[in-house]
C-alpha cells in the first residue's frame, strides 16, 4: 500500500492511502500540479466529476481547491471503501461518493458538471464507451481532463487544448469545439 499527497488548496499535504487494486494508477503529483495550473488553482463555483475515481486523488484535489460539488464514482468495492474512509476524514459535505459502474452513473446524474476527470483503467475501451454520453454530464463550457495510454486529439466534440506525457501516461485537457 502506498500513499500520495494532495498538492494544493485547503487540504494541501494531506496524505491519501492508495489501495492495492488491479489497474489503479493514481495521477502523480507533478501531473496534478500541471492539471491545476491549467484549470486554475481556485475551483470555487464549479461542479466536478471524477468518473473513474480509483484513489480519489483528482476529486479530493478539486474539493481541496474549493469546488462547490465533487462526485466520485468508483465500481471496485475495495477502492470505494478506501475512498469513503478518506472522504469521511475530510468531513466535507461537498463530496458525494457513488459505488457503481461509470455507465450506470451517467444516466442517473441529474447535475451538469463543469470539469470531468476521466482516468479509466487502460485497455478496456472505457473512453470509447463513455464518449457518446459526455454531453449528458457536461455543463456549457465544460472541460475534460483525460488520462490515456495513447495520445488523443479529440473525444466527442471536445478537442485537446493542452497535453503532456509522464512516463507511459498521456494526459490531456479538452475543451468543447
Amino acid at each position: 500500500m502506498s500513499r500520495i499527497r494532495i498538492t494544493g488548496g485547503e487540504w494541501r499535504s494531506r496524505l491519501i492511502q492508495v489501495t492495492d487494486a488491479p489497474g489503479l494508477r493514481p495521477t502523480p503529483d507533478r501531473v496534478r500540479e500541471t492539471l491545476f495550473n491549467w484549470l486554475g488553482q481556485d475551483l470555487s463555483g464549479l461542479a466536478c466529476l471524477d468518473l473513474f475515481a480509483g484513489s480519489g486523488i483528482l476529486g479530493f484535489e478539486a474539493a481541496s481547491r474549493g469546488a462547490d460539488y465533487v462526485a466520485l464514482v468508483e465500481r471496485s468495492r475495495p477502492a470505494f471503501e478506501a475512498l469513503k474512509k478518506h472522504a469521511d476524514g475530510f468531513e466535507c459535505p461537498r463530496l458525494e461518493l457513488f459505488c457503481c459502474d461509470a455507465l450506470k452513473f451517467i444516466p442517473s446524474s441529474v447535475r451538469p458538471f463543469d470539469v470531468i476527470f476521466l482516468d479509466p483503467p487502460y485497455g478496456q475501451g472505457w473512453l470509447a464507451r463513455v464518449e457518446s454520453r459526455l454531453d449528458q454530464l457536461s455543463a456549457a463550457g465544460a472541460r475534460l481532463y483525460v488520462e490515456a495510454e495513447t495520445p488523443l486529439r479529440k473525444l466527442g466534440r471536445w478537442s485537446v487544448a493542452k497535453q503532456g506525457r509522464a512516463g507511459q501516461v498521456f494526459f490531456h485537457l479538452l475543451e468543447q469545439a
